[in-house]
């Protein structure tokens, strides 16, 4: 087996693990630009992948092999889409923090501090009221 095919399964395999199969990539071949003359104007080495559950775009035309371009796309995609669960991952357990936060018993400290103010707050508004009202 050659290392360019091991790669191509290695990745093939990745994106499967990812949720992104092979039938959910739109690839597609187009001529490169930039710096390199005629030869990079006229083939079409560079490879366009497009995940299409996530819309994940990305383009790659690091080196003159059309292959080469392949597997480079491939990885960057995985990355990608890697750090795309990462991000919700992440954003997933930070609410699950919060709420443990905002959900958890007060210390006595902070209680006291809460109720003292709170009193105060209440002997505040009880020298606004009009004389002569009873509670």
């Amino acid at each position: 087996m050659s290392s360019q095919h091991e790669l191509s399964v290695r990745h093939r395999k990745k994106l499967t693990q990812l949720g992104a199969p092979p039938s959910s990539l739109v690839e597609k071949f187009i001529q490169g630009s930039g710096a390199g003359g005629q030869k990079i104007n006229k083939t079409s080495s560079c490879v366009y992948l497009k995940h299409l559950p996530t819309g994940l775009e990305v383009k790659c035309q690091g080196e003159r092999s059309r292959e080469t371009n392949r597997q480079l796309a491939r990885e960057e995609l995985c990355r990608k889409i890697q750090a795309l669960y990462d991000k919700a991952a992440a954003e997933k357990k930070d609410a699950r923090e919060k709420t443990r936060r905002t959900n958890r018993p007060r210390s006595r400290n902070s209680k006291s501090r809460m109720l003292k103010s709170k009193k105060q707050n209440a002997q505040k508004k009880n020298l606004r009221r009009k004389p002569g009202t009873n509670d």
